[in-house]
């Protein structure tokens, strides 16, 4: 089911396209948290440093899939909001394109560099072994992950963001499933909890194509739709490549501080890994919101109703503030007994790092939240540059603290890293936004998807 999110109020329709997305954002959670459950209850504290060694790696792949992945979204919901169906279809046809040639490069990329990387950040000798069979799974799987990315956001582009989340709570249970039955009963590993991770996405990209096509006429592609003209290609990778360098540039900072943590040895590592999945958890609301501002502006910028959008981002200030006491609630309040999720008997050093890291990070929240906002609001009108320059800022601040900061503030400049980035991030996004909607017609007009145009 299509949803028209140019017509109607802005905050109720903001807030029935989140709900399912916040819905699936909490599944996705717990699908990216069973891992880290599994392998540190049932193979131990080092298992468990192992997995959170390769997020930051995890995240500047799999965060370019998902920023490539949105991009050609925006690009598709723009389309759809000028009422312009041969282009939408030609949009469609074009992502899956891309995203094949996407997906080729990034598996050989990432499969030669995988170790290297890990020596590079000064991964302990202690989880080595683990870190890399895990990303190795993980990385020889990104077909299934791209696609799955791709597919949702074309759903979402057309108003559907309900359809992702049933697909996505199946993946999550067959997630659960696999990977009990990878390590718990085939001895498999962290190897096993990456392979599971792999299948369960490959059934929900499988699960979205077939629905699409049989479900939506307008997006059943013909032979035509398929033709890629080079003008296509340079637009979608336009607003793509923007979003998808974004979540790297970021990744590459969380990266860098993650070498930093590393040099505290594997407790202080397992004891961020399992603070880092609290943060993740509690800040759905906001990572939500962002996803269905970037439709709802996408839409409506394809039908030219800047009103709208400027109506949109200033009655969803109150979900901003929603948002931030539910996660300030979790990390603060509720982070012990999460973190204990993740470990067996965790001892008061593991809780003392994991708690101190939450307490932080919590006074800062305010920022994050509208740090997802500015940023979706500014890619859903085809800004992509200036997210990607601030995802930069957010890289440089996180080395600073990285390399010039750990030996005065000790473990205390890894929890103000996040925080001091999201800052340096937040500030001018919300600047930019401020001085481009008093003059949408300057800064937008000329990015308008035209209904009849080819």
């Amino acid at each position: 089911m299509t949803k028209d999110m140019t017509q109607g109020k802005p905050l109720k329709l903001i807030l029935a396209f989140s709900i399912p997305l916040l819905i699936g954002n909490i599944f996705q959670q717990f699908y990216n948290m069973v891992d880290s459950i599994i392998v540190g209850q049932f193979i131990g504290e080092e298992a468990l440093a192992a997995v959170g060694s390769t997020g930051s790696m995890v995240f500047l792949v799999i965060g370019f899939c998902n920023g490539i992945a949105s991009g050609f979204g925006v690009m598709i919901s723009q389309a759809f909001g000028a009422g312009d169906k041969k282009r939408l279809r030609n949009y469609v046809a074009v992502a899956l394109m891309l995203s094949a040639a996407v997906m080729v490069v990034l598996t050989a990329v990432t499969m030669v560099t995988t170790e290297p990387l890990l020596r590079l950040m000064r991964t302990p000798e202690n989880i080595m072994e683990g870190a890399s069979s895990y990303l190795m799974m993980i990385y020889g799987g990104l077909g299934a992950t791209l696609y799955y990315n791709v597919l949702s956001c074309i759903l979402r582009g057309v108003g559907d963001s309900r359809t992702p989340l049933y697909f996505l709570i199946v993946s999550s249970l067959l997630n659960v499933v696999l990977d009990l039955l990878f390590v718990i009963t085939f001895h498999m590993g962290v190897a096993g909890a990456g392979l599971a991770t792999v299948i369960a996405q490959g059934v929900s990209a499988v699960l979205c194509l077939i629905y699409m096509l049989k479900k939506f006429p307008m997006l059943r592609l013909e032979k035509s739709d398929f033709r890629c003209r080079w003008y296509t290609v340079v637009q979608m990778f336009s607003v793509g490549l923007p979003m998808a360098l974004q979540f790297s540039i970021t990744a590459v900072g969380v990266m860098i501080l993650q070498s930093a943590i590393n040099d505290f040895g594997s407790t202080v590592v397992a004891s961020y890994t399992a603070a880092s999945k609290v943060e993740n958890l509690s800040t759905q609301i906001m990572i939500t919101l962002g996803a269905a501002m970037a439709t709802y502006c996408g839409q409506n910028m394809g039908a030219g109703r800047f009103d709208r959008v400027k109506e949109g981002v200033r009655q969803s200030y109150m979900i901003v503030l929603g948002a931030v006491s539910v996660a300030v609630f979790i990390s603060a309040v509720c982070g012990e007994s999460i973190v204990r999720w993740f470990i067996s008997n965790p001892s008061e050093e593991v809780l003392g790092y994991a708690t101190t890291y939450l307490h932080t990070i919590s006074w800062y929240f305010v920022f994050l939240a509208f740090l997802f906002l500015y940023r979706n609001v500014l890619q859903g009108l085809g800004n992509g540059i200036l997210p990607m320059l601030c995802g930069v800022a957010e890289m440089v601040v996180r080395t600073i603290i990285a390399f010039t900061l750990t030996g005065q503030w000790g473990y205390m400049a890894i929890c103000m890293a996040s925080p001091l980035a999201w800052i340096a991030a937040c500030i001018p996004l919300w600047l930019c936004y401020q001085i481009q909607i008093r003059d949408p017609q300057r800064w937008f007009l000329r990015k308008r998807v035209h209904p009849g145009k080819n």
